[in-house]
């Protein structure tokens, strides 16, 4: 019985594992996106130029994971918000998006990967 219980508690850990916390999924993307106040406060933050809020420090947390992962551990809504807040960036943002990309994938590893996936959403990046 005891074994049991060990492993379906070592079950409920590994499945809770599996995605990224969905605290955070009912933040609006766009209005941070589209707002320059909250977009500077976000962007400082995750380039280590300024405080972070708990939202800010969690994806300054996954972001590294989930461009290695090609966010395998994203809800879809979070894969949703990726997509946007990406083209929004690319389309509006150019330099801001170069920046970020700089931080978080100096070698572009995953720029051929995620131009494909843009295009296959429709989404042109601009990653000159």
């Amino acid at each position: 019985m005891k074994i049991f219980i060990a492993v379906f508690t070592l079950m409920a850990v590994v499945a809770a594992q599996e995605f990224y916390t969905s605290k955070f999924d009912n933040i609006d993307v766009d209005e941070i996106l589209k707002s320059d106040r909250l977009f500077k406060n976000y962007y400082q933050c995750l380039l280590d130029q300024g405080r972070c809020t708990p939202e800010g420090n969690e994806l300054k947390r996954v972001l590294p994971d989930a461009l290695e992962t090609a966010c395998s551990k994203c809800s879809e809504k979070q894969r949703s918000a990726g997509v946007r807040a990406v083209k929004y960036l690319s389309e509006n943002r150019p330099a801001e998006f170069k920046a970020l990309r700089a931080r978080f994938d100096p070698e572009n590893k995953y720029v051929d990967q995620y131009v494909r996936d843009a295009e296959k959403e429709g989404i042109t990046l601009n990653i000159s």
